[in-house]
């Protein structure tokens, strides 16, 4: 397989067009590692089943290790999830876009790659650009699951995603250098009182205040 193509996103022009080209990869089953605020991050279709297990084998990820998805809008939700708690709402209005994954109950459709225990799905809204609006480009949510094999360590420029994984994927969009530190903060909100199922960029005593006040 050729390595992958790496388009640089530095200027709004440059940007454009590496999303549209990055939405047609998305749209015919690749896949496209993409920036995020901590590392880069590949993204596919999540209604793709074929485009979720190349996915998978490119990162040699276990199959019990559910993926999160990336939306483009909060309103986007009602696709993916079978419903979305008063608290929940609460949440998103105070932390998206931002670090914070939800983990919702995912409907029915949704495939098993994604979900975790009795059909969960993480869904975020990230504050960088360029996911954001590949999913909103390409009319579907897309994968945040980190470019790398699982295991190794994630990367944080276009140059580390094609020295790990570029003879696998399709395309890279290189927004530069990312910030790296730690992941999104996992918040389970099907169960009462909210479970933190991982501490990330959201800090635990911060969440935990906010879910007393509004409680």
């Amino acid at each position: 397989m050729m390595p992958a193509r790496v388009l640089k996103a530095d200027t709004s022009e440059s940007t454009q067009m590496a999303l549209n080209n990055a939405k047609e990869v998305i749209l015919s089953g690749g896949v496209v590692a993409v920036p995020t605020e901590s590392f880069y991050a590949l993204a596919v279709s999540v209604m793709d089943e074929n485009a979720l297990r190349r996915l998978m084998s490119i990162k040699k990820r276990p199959e019990k290790n559910p993926i999160l998805i990336l939306i483009s809008s909060a309103d986007d939700l009602d696709r993916y999830v079978v419903q979305v708690p008063p608290m929940a709402m609460k949440l998103i209005r105070r932390f998206w876009p931002g670090g914070l994954t939800l983990v919702f109950q995912g409907k029915e459709n949704l495939s098993a790659t994604l979900t975790s225990g009795p059909g969960q799905i993480g869904v975020r809204l990230s504050s960088h650009p360029v996911p954001t609006e590949l999913a909103r480009l390409a009319g579907v949510a897309i994968t945040g699951t980190s470019a790398n094999v699982s295991g190794e360590p994630p990367c944080r420029s276009a140059a580390q995603v094609m020295k790990a994984i570029g003879n696998d994927i399709d395309l890279v969009i290189d927004g530069g250098e990312t910030q790296g530190g730690i992941a999104s903060t996992v918040l389970n909100v099907t169960v009462q009182p909210p479970e933190i199922l991982r501490e990330g960029m959201i800090n635990r005593d911060l969440l935990i205040s906010f879910l007393s006040a509004i409680d």
